[in-house]
């Protein structure tokens, strides 16, 4: 979510200033007068003046890169989710749809060890143990300290966001306290289990009652009753930027048909497939199928990039687990074509490779359990 985030940014860097900046037809005085009655939160109503911007999303930028790499998720998670609601609540007129989803995942990836897999957090932790001398962490939770004491002495900082943004400075500041007392961290090892299963139970949740809230939304609409809802939608001059595609589609009546009828029974249907994995993982497939249409065809990409990168959370384990051994077999392979090795190691010849992924991807089949085909095993590809 941190890399579409990140190419939102990117792609909008030469019209920022006219959507969230001062000279914004949104201005600072409407987001403010819209934000005391809302109560939403925003960095950017402490001051409407333009270096306070430019340097707030030049820093959104680089939050976003920190936490793609997964450097120092527990830190940079929290200012991502700053930095969505900062810009976000800016101005909640220009964004279309995909907004909800950057802020439902930013929310729930506050409470998830995002960084244990594939990331630098983890590379680091393989490279050298936790002894407690980490100049870099206290840098940076320092620093954090001291724009929170700042923004709380200016009685910028107020209320619940307050607590909420304190409670985590110090929730850092117990956990690095209690590295030389074993049976205090591992309660708190618990608890983290414990936020991160029930964040990645809630974004599963959220998306279920998206899903299905936008099915039965649809049946009660006239168009989407006849078939003809894919047509109308491909006819709207102002989410075409491929006319001549949006026309091909709109003039074969059977296909608009069946894909006003299937987006209506995959979203209605996807809750109920968690209970079985085949189907769950066949509409899965055409959901990312349905999100690349729309992002092609009404000219939707980051709201169909961030809808698909929710839905990943549903991936299969197995699926990841092979997923990584492919990685990892590519780059030994690489590392011998070239004549060096990897880790001091010789790799491994590709026959090899393959026989370990095969092996290992047989122990990491999902299992079917009374816990239910399906939810437990995405619950754990998260975790």
């Amino acid at each position: 979510m941190a890399g579409v985030w990140l190419l939102l940014l990117v792609h909008e860097f030469w019209r920022r200033e006219r959507i969230w900046g001062p000279d914004a037809p949104w201005s600072w005085r409407l987001a403010e007068h819209s934000l005391d009655r809302s109560h939403a939160f925003s960095v950017l109503r402490w001051s409407g003046g333009e270096l306070w911007f430019e340097v707030f999303y030049v820093l959104s930028a680089a939050v976003a890169v920190a936490l793609l790499l997964g450097w120092r998720t527990r830190t940079t998670s929290l200012l991502f989710l700053v930095s969505v609601l900062s810009l976000d609540h800016r101005n909640e007129n220009v964004l279309n749809a995909g907004d909800t989803i950057f802020r439902i995942t930013a929310v729930y990836l506050v409470f998830t060890r995002c960084a244990q897999v594939w990331s630098l957090d983890a590379r680091r932790r393989g490279r050298a143990p936790d002894t407690g001398d980490d100049r870099t962490g206290m840098v940076l939770w320092a620093v954090c300290g001291l724009v929170l004491a700042w923004a709380t002495l200016l009685a910028l900082l107020t209320g619940g966001w307050a607590l909420l943004l304190w409670g985590c400075w110090a929730g850092q500041a117990v956990w690095r306290g209690v590295r030389g007392r074993p049976g205090v961290r591992r309660t708190l090892e618990l608890i983290g289990h414990l936020l991160h299963n029930g964040a990645v139970a809630m974004m599963m949740i959220q998306l279920c009652l998206l899903y299905g809230s936008a099915g039965w939304y649809k049946i009660q609409g006239a168009p989407w009753q006849d078939g003809t809802a894919v047509y109308w939608s491909a006819g709207l001059d102002w989410l075409e930027p491929y006319p001549a595609l949006s026309h091909a589609l709109s003039s074969h009546a059977l296909t608009v048909l069946a894909l006003t009828y299937g987006t209506v029974l995959v979203q209605v249907a996807f809750p109920f497939s968690l209970l079985d994995r085949r189907v769950k993982n066949v509409l899965l497939a055409l959901l990312f199928a349905e999100h690349i249409g729309i992002g092609l065809l009404l000219g939707l990409p980051y709201f169909s990039l961030s809808m698909i990168v929710a839905d990943l959370v549903f991936l299969p384990t197995g699926f990841l687990v092979a997923a990584g051994e492919r990685v990892a077999g590519l780059r030994r392979r690489l590392a011998a074509g070239s004549g060096g090795t990897d880790g001091g190691r010789p790799a491994p010849d590709a026959r090899g490779a393959e026989a370990g992924l095969a092996a290992r991807s047989e122990e990491h089949t999902e299992p079917r359990s009374e816990e239910g085909e399906g939810v437990t095993p995405s619950w754990r590809a998260s975790c």
